[in-house]
């Protein structure tokens, strides 16, 4: 054998070539992939993490209610009611007060009214109870309401006074009630004389009223020219 050994016999091909870069403007499958797979980690972690915040069995949970709480001062609490107490103060003063008219829409007055006619004739009721008239009165021995008409000239002239009429009635159903006339009470029916301007007079008057009846109506007309004031209430 031969002191040198013969050398390796030479592969039949060349080393490998490296793989040719990849062409502008894309990018190698692997790196997509890898992109895309990263991407969809990512949309799960968020998926996960919204459910878990949302409630426990994957429902979304509605939007919170936000109320809204406001502090109202006196001055603003007070504010709505400020012009209703203004307009209630106007009406107030355009009404009646005391014992003045208050006459409704009809013209009906409580007992204890007074009325001012457009004549400037003031006309009210004063000492009003009950009574029994005597044997020479007409009627007689008949009970009977007694009342005074007092009246008030407020104008400028004379007025004429016998012109006054007093009607009276009783009961929830309106029983015309007698004028009674007893002198020995001093009740001689209506006044004589004119009333001057500046002037007052006080009319005795009775009226039927049986024991058994409270309810009273009252109508009073001053002149022909005026309409009747009606005054109503109970007697005791």
């Amino acid at each position: 054998m031969s002191q040198y050994s013969s050398p390796p016999p030479m592969p039949p091909y060349g080393p490998p070539m490296p793989p040719p870069p990849p062409p502008p403007g894309r990018r190698p499958a692997v790196t997509t992939a890898l992109v895309a797979g990263a991407a969809a980690v990512v949309a799960a972690v968020v998926a996960v993490v919204v459910t878990l915040g949302v409630t426990g069995d994957g429902r979304a949970e509605p939007a919170p209610t936000v109320t809204v709480t406001e502090t109202v001062g006196p001055d603003a609490a007070d504010g709505g009611d400020e012009g209703a107490g203004e307009s209630g103060a106007d009406t107030a003063d355009d009404g009646p007060e005391g014992t003045e008219d208050t006459a409704t829409a009809d013209g009906v007055h409580a007992l204890d009214d007074t009325v001012v006619y457009d004549s400037d004739i003031e006309v009210g009721l004063t000492g009003l109870e009950r009574a029994v008239s005597t044997d020479s009165a007409v009627p007689e021995n008949t009970p009977y309401i007694r009342f005074t008409v007092r009246l008030e000239n407020k104008g400028d002239k004379p007025f004429d006074a016998p012109m006054l009429t007093v009607n009276c009635s009783y009961g929830e159903d309106g029983s015309s009630a007698e004028a009674v006339f007893d002198t020995a009470a001093g009740l001689n029916g209506g006044p004589e004389t004119k009333l001057l301007a500046g002037r007052s007079l006080n009319v005795p008057w009775g009226c039927e009223l049986p024991k058994g009846e409270k309810l009273v109506q009252i109508e009073i007309t001053p002149d022909y020219d005026s309409e009747a004031a009606i005054f109503t209430g109970r007697i005791p």
